[in-house]
């Protein structure tokens, strides 16, 4: 479980194909030193355990359905990503909870630069968008974030610049992919109506 703060953004050293699956090694941000083999990492969103910490990187073994449902497959070395440790049941809870599994792939419409802030609009899958309402939860690549508008195909949220400063969304634009992680809560009450 995860709160969507993200801690770091680390990049990518290597994403090599294996039979069934694919090791993924990341830079291992200096202040990660307590992460060791399985543990469980959100990288941009989606939930992976350590399986190995060597040679100054965490791997973790992907499997051909984490690639093919997120956007993680697009991965290259020197691609940035978002971290975030999984949190301690102790710990305050800044974002929302976040599982770190994946509902879909989205692209980003359109950003907005405002006074302040910057609007993404978000386009999701059809399925997906009985999920998002209007001051709802929703986690952008491992970014906890509330809703603001929702269209029949598309959403929007909004950044303050420190959150564009601290994470890789500030450097994404138009066309650009991003994992959706709905608000937990949302498909639980929606189930127990159906």
């Amino acid at each position: 479980m995860f709160t969507g703060i993200v801690e770091t953004v680390s990049s990518v050293v290597s994403l090599i194909k294996r039979q069934n699956l694919f090791v993924l090694a990341l830079k291992k941000p200096g202040d990660f030193n307590d992460v060791k083999i399985g543990d469980s990492i959100a990288v941009d969103g989606v939930c992976l355990t350590v399986t190995s910490v060597k040679g100054g990187a965490f791997h973790f073994d992907l499997m051909k359905e984490t690639l093919e449902a997120t956007s993680l497959k697009a991965l290259r070395p020197g691609v940035p990503v978002n971290l975030e440790r999984a949190m301690k049941a102790e710990a305050r809870v800044g974002g929302h909870f976040v599982t770190g599994h994946v509902d879909a792939v989205g692209k980003i419409k359109d950003v907005r630069t405002l006074l302040n802030y910057v609007e993404y609009r978000i386009l999701c899958p059809k399925g997906l968008m009985r999920y998002v309402v209007p001051k709802g939860s929703v986690a952008l690549d491992g970014i906890s974030l509330t809703v603001g508008e929702v269209k029949k195909r598309w959403f929007a949220v909004y950044f303050i610049p420190h959150t564009l400063t601290v994470t890789t969304i500030g450097k994404k634009k138009a066309g650009d992919e991003v994992n959706i992680e709905t608000d937990l809560l949302a498909k639980y009450i929606l189930k127990s109506r159906s």
